[in-house]
């Protein structure tokens, strides 16, 4: 992972993860307006419209200034193809953060969320001095979980029925890894 102060940008083999714009917003509530990517996330609203994408960009680079929040447009490091976005909470006083992510489907199965969650990670224990990052998952979604695996997370435990969404209690499986550095 290559990181660049001013750009505010991870670099991997094949992805730049940047802050979204603004003309972003398009193609973010596309993505987004999926019954399949809706179902498998705990706060995505559905349907989603363009100003809900323009309302949830506009803050994200206030959010990385005051170090609240690290949200990222997950792309193509050559063509710059919007493949989906990654952030990670930023808990300092517990010196901790929650990763989430998402993939437009046409883009499943490709390993992005993979590579931009490591790089992500890497960035918060190298950079930004986390002890602990945390993710969860609907358990109806383990996809998710394979992700969070191949990043060197673990299990830590399931919340049964933790969550109401459409008409059914969902588990959410968690999982997390400690900083190696420290």
């Amino acid at each position: 992972m290559i990181y660049s102060k001013t750009e505010k940008t991870l670099e991997t083999d094949r992805l730049l993860l940047r802050l979204f714009k603004e003309t972003d917003a398009p193609e973010v509530s596309i993505y987004c307006n999926n019954y399949n990517i809706y179902k498998s996330t705990l706060n995505l609203p559905y349907p989603y419209s363009l100003d809900c994408a323009l309302t949830w960009i506009a803050n994200h680079e206030m959010h990385y200034d005051l170090d609240k929040m690290y949200e990222f447009a997950i792309t193509d490091k050559q063509s710059g193809q919007l493949y989906g976005a990654i952030g990670i909470s930023n808990h300092q006083q517990y010196k901790n953060g929650e990763i989430a992510y998402w993939i437009g489907e046409a883009h499943w199965g490709k390993g992005y969320a993979t590579e931009a969650a490591k790089a992500l990670i890497d960035f918060v224990f190298s950079e930004k001095n986390y002890h602990r990052v945390y993710a969860r998952y609907f358990k109806s979604n383990p996809a998710s979980g394979k992700i969070m695996e191949k990043c060197g997370m673990q299990y830590e435990g399931t919340l049964k029925d933790h969550v109401y969404k459409n008409d059914s209690f969902e588990d959410i499986v968690f999982y997390g890894i400690i900083n190696p550095m420290k």
